[in-house]
């Protein structure tokens, strides 16, 4: 009986830990998915979005970091890519393994507080899911304010 208890202890203790690490990343998380091209029928399908950076509290905004995840089965020659741009900055980042569950690796476009341009866009014609995580950072890596407004979609 005693056993069972500590069992049950241990158990109630990991899925609580569980549960609050979750809800955590949850809230400071930014990110977002669609289909490129529906139709599959446009390669210049294009998603456009103005991130915002801004101080919430957390500090002064220094950069925004961004990555993207094609959850499309792979087809020869067709990728998914993420560009982010601001004043005369600009940086990409292309998931060149399409359908294996990983995000590209970050990129960082270090800019300052105000509004980033993020693009998403693929290489040839056809529909494809993605996936893109992006979060504005203090110089020191702390989460700060963090708005999107997406622009264009086709």
């Amino acid at each position: 009986m005693v056993e069972n208890h500590l069992f049950l202890q241990k158990v109630l203790m990991v899925v609580s830990l569980t549960l609050i690490t979750s809800y955590t990343a949850t809230i400071s998380a930014h990110g977002g998915g669609a289909t490129l091209d529906p139709a599959g029928n446009k390669a210049t399908f294009t998603a456009l979005a103005r991130v915002t950076c801004l101080d919430d509290g957390n500090g002064p905004p220094d950069h925004l970091v961004a990555r993207i995840r094609d959850n499309s089965p792979a087809i020869p020659g067709m990728f998914v890519s993420l560009q982010l741009h601001k004043g005369s900055k600009a940086i990409s980042i292309t998931d060149i393994t399409p359908g294996d569950a990983e995000f590209s690796p970050f990129v960082t476009l270090q800019g300052g507080n105000g509004t980033y341009f993020m693009m998403a866009d693929k290489t040839i014609a056809g529909a494809r899911d993605f996936e893109v995580e992006w979060h504005c950072n203090t110089a020191t890596g702390v989460h700060t304010g963090t708005d999107i407004v997406v622009d264009q979609f086709e």
